[in-house]
């Protein structure tokens, strides 16, 4: 008897065993998957942000001999990249951060994929070069957010019941890797991709921020996106938050709610000309933009980084006509229909809108001025205020100011709402599903 009783537990043992092996199994493989996705955006955020620097550069070595060329330069590359995005990688335009967004709530898989595919990620990388070659007005970070979900997305073949995971986390990782901000990653992922975390892949996702942001690290050094400032507001100068959120919010609610009416399509005559003759609009975008450089003496062509940073140093005072035209620049730039992100624009702009009202109290240091600027448009465009404030505080290590940031994208976001209602990016992933017609869980993020 007792032989036998000793061979039923044995058994039982290794039965239990076995069964927890093939528990742990799955769970492990999710592991490697988005710690392997994860460098490997990375990787990608690396190569785009050295290409992108490249780009810059290469338009205005092609400008040297005079700034008029632009106004030939900037039409026909607006046009060429307007057709490769429509043509040769569709729903590669824009940011990139809408698509991921649909593909997070489409319910069918065809669809998903189109936005989501390698073909996509390669041409956006490759657009969005040529686009800042001819001097767009555009950033490099939304795209990095798409190009992260593409590459989570391909792994995420073996593991298909984890894609929403894969690309919550690659998007995330992708702005962890551009701006060299984990948190901010973080935040994103929760407050513009995800809405909410998926319980059951919140550490998963965290560990290809991780993987994301160390092969960053480990690639382009510890360094903060514009520097490391320590500007602080002394609290009597307090009240210039609520101004400059004010006028933050209503000018980001203002760029969101443009861009959303030129993606859901003018009505009439005007309407009818840019749907059938959309390389022409492009081309006419980018004539618009070229007048913009003209007129600001070249310093709002590309991402606008080293104007804000300039600015917020205080190397340079912010010129009256800086954030308007730059404004006006992002704006063209992104409805023409070349892809192109937001952020480092934006930032610009939120720099260019701080560093004018300076001269109200030229005793507080501009940087504080420029740091509220930035996360009060910023937090107008996305409608984002968490994402928005800490992503300015990581990138310039500013914990003094990180109050009067929080009041001044509260006060921009109520601001933005009042101008438009519905979030950008998320209004955007709407007006895709809708005009796909394919069936997908609600995605309107309103408050």
């Amino acid at each position: 008897m007792a032989p036998r009783r000793t061979r039923f537990r044995y058994g039982r043992s290794i039965a239990r065993l076995r069964s927890v092996s093939q528990d742990a199994y799955p769970l492990w493989r999710s592991r490697l998957l988005f710690l392997a996705g994860g460098i490997c955006v990375g990787l990608a955020a690396v190569v785009m942000a050295k290409g992108a620097d490249l780009a810059q550069e290469g338009f205005k070595a092609l400008t040297a001999p005079s700034p008029l060329i632009a106004l030939v330069l900037t039409p026909a590359g607006f046009a060429l990249a307007a057709l490769l995005a429509k043509t040769v990688f569709p729903n590669s335009q824009g940011s990139g951060i809408p698509q991921v967004i649909a593909a997070r709530h489409a319910r069918e898989a065809r669809f998903r994929h189109g936005l989501i595919s390698l073909r996509v990620g390669f041409g956006k990388v490759m657009v969005l070069f040529l686009g800042l070659l001819c001097g767009a007005s555009a950033g490099r970070e939304g795209p990095t957010v798409q190009v992260g979900a593409v590459i989570m997305a391909a792994f995420g073949r073996l593991t298909p019941d984890r894609l929403p995971g894969l690309l919550l986390a690659g998007g995330a990782a992708g702005v962890a890797a551009a701006f060299n901000t984990p948190l901010a990653g973080i935040v994103f992922g929760i407050e513009e991709l995800g809405r909410a975390y998926e319980a059951r892949s919140s550490g998963l996702i965290v560990a290809g921020i991780v993987a994301a942001g160390l092969t960053s690290l480990w690639l382009m050094g510890n360094y903060t996106y514009f520097g490391t400032t320590q500007a602080a507001l002394p609290l009597e100068a307090w009240w210039i938050v609520p101004l400059i959120g004010v006028l933050g919010g209503v000018a980001g609610g203002v760029f969101s709610r443009l861009v959303i009416l030129f993606a859901q399509g003018l009505p009439g005559p005007v309407g009818r000309l840019i749907a059938t003759r959309p390389i022409l609009f492009a081309a006419a975008c980018g004539l618009a933009v070229a007048l913009c450089g003209l007129a600001s003496g070249g310093t709002v062509y590309g991402t606008g980084y080293e104007e804000a940073r300039t600015i917020l140093h205080g190397d340079a005072p912010a010129s009256l006509l800086y954030a308007p035209l730059k404004f006006l620049a992002t704006v063209l730039s992104s409805v023409s229909g070349i892809p192109g992100g937001l952020f480092a624009p934006s930032l610009a702009v939120g720099a260019g809108i701080g560093g004018v009202l300076h001269p109200l109290l030229p005793e507080v240091p501009v940087g504080a001025f420029v740091l509220v600027g930035m996360v009060a448009y910023l937090t107008g465009v996305l409608q984002a205020p968490i994402t928005s404030f800490v992503i300015v505080t990581e990138m310039t290590q500013n914990h003094a100011l990180m109050i009067p940031l929080m009041v001044a994208a509260l006060i921009s976001d109520a601001a933005s709402k009042a101008v438009c209602r519905g979030g950008l990016y998320h209004t955007l992933a709407e007006i895709m599903l809708e005009r796909a017609d394919v069936p997908a869980q609600p995605v309107s993020r309103t408050a």
